[in-house]
């Protein structure tokens, strides 16, 4: 395996309250200099939550995001708190945007986006046994929740209207998990 290459020097070339523009000045083995930009967060961490209210269905959210100025469909997601566990930041984002807390949750894994240019990474949460419960959130506006079969994820990505590359995964993710334990039927 080859070695990281050294970081000669990092310039600070801009900051906002949420993230830091960084320019990395590297030297790789083979003596190569390049200078790769990033942008850093300010050690956010964040949960996306897969949830099941039985095995052949999910609770997806349909809220506006601004990086792309429209109305996304995906997954209820949201910041680890300070003292939280990634279980209950997704027990408490899920209770704030669909109205439900799990009385089963378990850690599917770590997804990152765009690991060439963004230093952020968000946990998976399976969430199972669904009961009522909500919480106040920070949305500035109620989200839409949107109960759907398994079984039509693939044709809402393949027609576009699921397209959030971490919820795709997230679900990927789950589904394999489902399979795995046998809960899920192949109809």
């Amino acid at each position: 395996m080859r070695s990281l290459p050294t970081i000669l020097k990092t310039e600070l070339l801009a900051r906002s309250d949420w993230f830091q523009i960084e320019a990395l000045h590297l030297e790789f083995a083979n003596g190569q200099q390049r200078v790769y930009e990033r942008l850093r967060g300010s050690g956010y961490q964040s949960v996306l939550v897969v949830a099941l209210p039985d095995p052949q269905h999910v609770l997806l959210v349909r809220e506006y995001a601004v990086g792309v100025e429209q109305r996304v469909l995906g997954l209820p997601k949201g910041g680890v708190e300070s003292g939280e566990t990634t279980l209950e930041a997704a027990n408490r984002e899920l209770m704030e945007e669909v109205g439900l807390r799990a009385g089963r949750l378990h850690e599917l894994g770590v997804l990152s986006l765009a690991p060439g240019h963004l230093c952020h990474s968000c946990k998976v949460v399976l969430a199972e046994n669904l009961e009522p419960c909500s919480a106040l959130g920070d949305e500035p506006e109620p989200l839409e929740v949107v109960r759907l079969p398994l079984t039509q994820v693939p044709a809402l990505v393949a027609s576009g209207e699921l397209h959030e590359a971490r919820a795709i995964a997230a679900l990927f993710m789950a589904l394999v998990r489902l399979d795995e334990a046998g809960c899920r039927s192949n109809a």
